[in-house]
């Protein structure tokens, strides 16, 4: 069964097969987070067990991560304009996964650096089909909300990943050693990341029950082939203010979140003295209702904004989000006890997961679909290099070169957030300037640029 939108007349899939895949394709977002956060959570068992500085940390968390993630992420992202993008997202999952699994046997910190190389290559090919899948299931009324639950993964993931650790923490201390059938003698850390690859093998397999959707063109009929890489180049540059903003925005929003994301568990230890397992259980708990009431807020606001007519909506209700998050990304860190930080935290997530949805909703309606993927691969990339490679490492080379001293952690992360969080929304205006230049350009060619189509 299929619907029309009242507004530009095509037809959609059923809400009840579009609300499917977006559910199916959280869950995976949500595996995804699930294994970058737990390296997070154990940071220092980890740093301990293999004489690790915060710095080569920071390098295991980041830059192993997204090295073939960026290599990946590109080349499967054209593959994804042109061939079965479901059949993309099951397999991305089944090889981070199984990457995940052999994070568990790593015993030395180069053997578990490829290791997570191997997590960076499955995941990167998520996110660019993934958002092409549902700018075909849902119209741009509804984009944004259908987006904000996509991103909802993020911190459901999250949360996971550190309650799940913080309660096998409990159990089994992440220094401890098991002896496990087969494997043999374990650390309990290593326990936490073969017990994380298992529930994505399984959804590798469930993904299959999502329907790949007909790519959308105009008045509801196919869109055409994937173009040349020329004719992808020129509509960027066309649009390029509304991209760099967008990308550079979003980017050094996430380098803040990856970057306190990272080392929160550590702050909270070093600062607060609180265990692993009472990290995991109350900063886990916090990123679940905090992030994911964010991400649900704002893609909810920024559709119901958009249906209204306010044609902005998605990257103004960001700009709020944005702007939010600079007295309380620079504060939480200094605050003079735990309870007051983790309030500021829970703030910080609420915030930053209120962005997501018009964000991408945004990124998504100024992009043709023969052309979705390619572009989700280079915000992805941006994304990727400055804010997953980057936070980590730039608090770590403060803490480590600047101050010289693990405890000076709280000082690094408010440093480091003083000076991304401010640019993040001076590049977010000039995005939000070229994307109401877009969304207004008249075109001669529909398919060129989909903008036409907005009724």
């Amino acid at each position: 069964m299929r619907e029309q939108c009242e507004s530009d007349g095509r037809q959609w899939p059923s809400p009840k097969r579009a609300w499917f895949a977006a559910g199916m394709l959280a869950a995976a977002n949500t595996l995804a987070f699930v294994d970058r956060q737990a390296l997070a959570l154990l940071v220092q068992p980890i740093k301990e067990d293999l004489q690790a500085s915060d710095t080569a940390m920071s390098l295991l968390y980041g830059l192993s991560f997204t090295m073939f993630y960026v290599l990946v992420g590109i080349p499967v992202a054209r593959l994804a304009d042109r061939a079965n993008r479901r059949n993309i997202v099951a397999g991305a999952v089944f090889i981070w996964s199984i990457a995940t699994a052999l994070c568990g046997f790593a015993r030395s910190f180069g053997t578990l650096f490829v290791a997570r190389i191997g997590v960076g290559a499955g995941e990167g090919g998520l996110s660019p089909a993934a958002y092409s899948i549902l700018a075909d299931y849902f119209p741009k009324e509804r984009l944004a909300a259908a987006m904000g639950v996509y991103q909802m993964g993020i911190y459901v993931g999250g949360a996971a990943a550190l309650m799940l650790g913080g309660f096998l923490a409990s159990v089994v201390p992440p220094g401890s050693v098991v002896l496990l059938p087969v494997i043999g003698a374990v650390k309990g850390w290593h326990l936490v990341f073969l017990m994380l690859g298992i529930p994505g093998i399984v959804l590798s397999g469930a993904m299959l029950l999502v329907r790949e959707p007909a790519r959308m063109g105009l008045n509801g009929t196919a869109a055409a082939a994937s173009p040349p890489f020329s004719e992808l180049a020129a509509h960027v540059v066309r649009h390029w203010q509304a991209y760099l903003g967008i990308s550079c925005g979003f980017a050094l929003m996430i380098l803040v979140g990856n970057a306190t994301g990272a080392w929160i568990p550590a702050f909270l230890e070093r600062k607060y003295g609180l265990t692993t397992a009472e990290i995991g259980g109350i900063y886990g708990l916090i990123t679940a209702v905090c992030g994911v009431s964010g991400t649900l807020a704002g893609g909810f606001a920024a559709a119901a904004l958009r249906r209204r007519g306010f044609e902005r909506a998605n990257l103004l209700v960001a700009l709020f989000g944005f702007v939010a998050l600079i007295p309380v990304t620079t504060l939480f860190p200094q605050a003079a006890n735990a309870s007051l930080s983790l309030a500021l935290i829970g703030a910080m997530n609420f915030l930053a997961g209120f962005n997501f949805g018009g964000g991408l909703a945004a990124l998504q309606e100024i992009t043709p679909n023969r052309m979705r993927a390619s572009i989700s691969a280079g915000y992805m990339l941006m994304v990727n290099l400055i804010g997953a490679a980057g936070g980590p490492f730039a608090i770590a080379l403060v803490t480590d070169y600047w101050y010289g001293n693990p405890a000076a952690l709280p000082n690094a992360i408010t440093i480091v957030c003083a000076v991304a969080s401010p640019l993040s929304v001076a590049a977010l205006l000039l995005g939000l300037r070229g994307y109401g230049r877009a969304i207004a350009a008249p075109t001669a060619d529909p398919l060129a640029d989909p903008i036409a189509a907005r009724a």
